[in-house]
């Protein structure tokens, strides 16, 4: 077989063995850890009605990833009637952060302005930030849609962040570090990262110091918390893909190295 055939079987048997993964609906079973666990314990715990801010902070490059971390997070919301407020802090997580947010929402028959509300994208992250401590209307006066914000139902009595539960900050980069330094710093404000995993050990230091309140990191993260809500999504099969790919290529590197000290024999021979 020549070596354009041989890659043309092993990228074809890689291709075949993740699509039959995602169509699978398997539970992936795992034990949460204590930062899922805790994440999940928080919200769990908030009362009916209570309000949290969710930050789309990612690129759209990251969203097979970040797509899982958000609806769970969403959805465990949506579940225990909190009100949601959507905002973004990354020009392309802006439309992302809004369909998410609908889609989600519709799951759960909520309705936009009443029961969530997405105020959009603000650049110059920093002032957005500390201007939402002084007044969210006055950085947001309008939302996503153009509705003035005095007039939507879910805004009325809230100020700052001083009528916030959590923010939670869905990102593939550093932009949470703002919301630690700033929100959780000078206006102590509990603040929650969902990330990818290529970003964990990044948040590690302030997560050690108490200053960032808790992760939900990469598909294993996503998958752990979705098992914890008993509804399986995106996480459980993104990880039963990832798992599945790993072990096809530990079975071809076996393979390989059957074969390599096969021909080395015959060649002593």
């Amino acid at each position: 077989m020549t070596r354009l055939k041989t890659r043309w079987v092993i990228f074809g048997g890689l291709f075949l063995m993740i699509t039959l993964s995602y169509l699978l609906n398997v539970r992936f079973e795992s034990v949460a850890s204590p930062e899922v666990q805790k994440s999940y314990t928080y919200i769990e715990d908030l009362p009916e009605g209570s309000v949290i801010m969710v930050s789309f902070d990612h690129e759209a490059s990251s969203l097979p990833e970040i797509q899982p971390l958000a609806l769970v997070v969403l959805r465990h919301a949506f579940k225990n009637n909190l009100k949601i407020i959507g905002v973004s802090l990354f020009a392309e997580g802006t439309a992302i952060g809004y369909r998410l947010l609908s889609q989600t929402a519709s799951e759960f028959d909520k309705r936009y302005g009443t029961d969530y509300v997405f105020l959009g994208f603000k650049p110059q992250q920093i002032s957005a930030i500390l201007g939402m401590g002084e007044s969210i209307r006055h950085v947001f006066p309008e939302d996503y849609l153009g509705t003035p914000t005095d007039e939507i139902p879910v805004m009325h009595g809230i100020v700052n962040y001083d009528q916030v539960e959590m923010v939670v900050s869905i990102t593939d980069g550093a932009l949470t570090v703002h919301w630690i330094e700033y929100v959780g710093s000078q206006y102590h404000q509990q603040v929650m990262a969902a990330l990818t995993a290529a970003m964990i050990t990044t948040y590690d230091p302030y997560l050690a110091s108490g200053q960032l309140f808790s992760v939900v990191g990469g598909l294993k993260g996503a998958a752990e918390y979705e098992n914890l809500l008993g509804q399986p999504g995106g996480g459980n099969r993104g990880m039963l893909a990832q798992t599945s790919a790993h072990l096809y290529v530990i079975v071809l590197i076996i393979i390989g190295n059957i074969l390599y000290f096969r021909d080395r024999k015959r060649g002593k021979e």
